[in-house]
């Protein structure tokens, strides 16, 4: 009987403790809580296809109940979208423009910041790049839309541009593109220092610049303009 009345207390004991520590978990906040399954969500969507990720897979990575999933989303799109977005709004934080410096020394700090989120947070820059419909259409492309107008709006105010002609705007579109992409890389091979790609996508700006500037006159102003300030003491 004793020895009945020892487990008997070690098993009191044992639900006594997992009573606690749910309670620890429920005292999380509804941000708190939404935030840790948004992270969970990013982790799988930066590695796999949304197509491929079911609902009981970000239920199992972030320690929590397939309801409780359902209760705060909804359904697998919606959780989604709130990743795609939580990333977004990390990256347009980080995108601040800078109000000192030289045109490329500010562009330099805004790549600087980009990269920062890239390797802070390469989950969800990968989610957000990668992941979702090969379409990119409904509110995931307005998403990653919107980062790129973001971003494209932040290098203009580096090079103290309001309005765009047409061929700098595609010019710098597709920089654009080349700064996704050696970011995507970079994050799979880490083979050169993150500095060094910086140096060198601002130098691959500058080149690109300086063609585009044999195409249009208003390009080609601005880059003579900014050569001229890039030279001034």
């Amino acid at each position: 009987m004793a020895e009945r009345a020892v487990a008997g207390d070690k098993a009191r004991s044992r639900q006594s403790g997992g009573q606690r520590g749910g309670r620890g978990r429920r005292r999380l906040s509804v941000d708190e809580r939404r935030e840790e399954l948004i992270d969970a969500a990013l982790q799988l969507f930066s590695a796999r296809s949304p197509e491929d990720i079911s609902i009981d897979d970000v239920a199992a990575a972030a320690g929590a109940s397939r309801a409780l999933v359902y209760h705060y989303f909804g359904g697998k799109y919606e959780l989604y979208i709130a990743a795609l977005g939580s990333a977004a709004k990390k990256l347009s934080v980080l995108l601040e423009p800078p109000t000192e410096g030289k045109p490329l020394e500010r562009l330099g700090i805004s790549l600087k910041r980009y990269f920062d989120f890239v390797e802070s947070h390469a989950a969800g820059y990968t989610a957000l790049l990668r992941g979702g419909p090969a379409d990119r259409s409904g509110e995931a492309g307005e998403i990653v839309d919107g980062i790129r107008r973001l971003l494209l709006d932040r290098i203009l105010h580096s090079l103290d541009v309001a309005e765009p002609p047409p061929v700098l705007r595609i010019t710098l579109r597709s920089w654009m593109a080349l700064v996704e992409t050696a970011g995507l890389d970079w994050l799979e091979n880490r083979d050169i220092p993150r500095a060094d790609l910086e140096r060198l996508l601002v130098d691959q700006l500058v080149a690109i610049m300086q063609t585009a500037g044999r195409h249009d006159p208003e390009t080609g102003a601005l880059f003579d303009r900014l050569s001229q300030e890039e030279l001034s003491t």
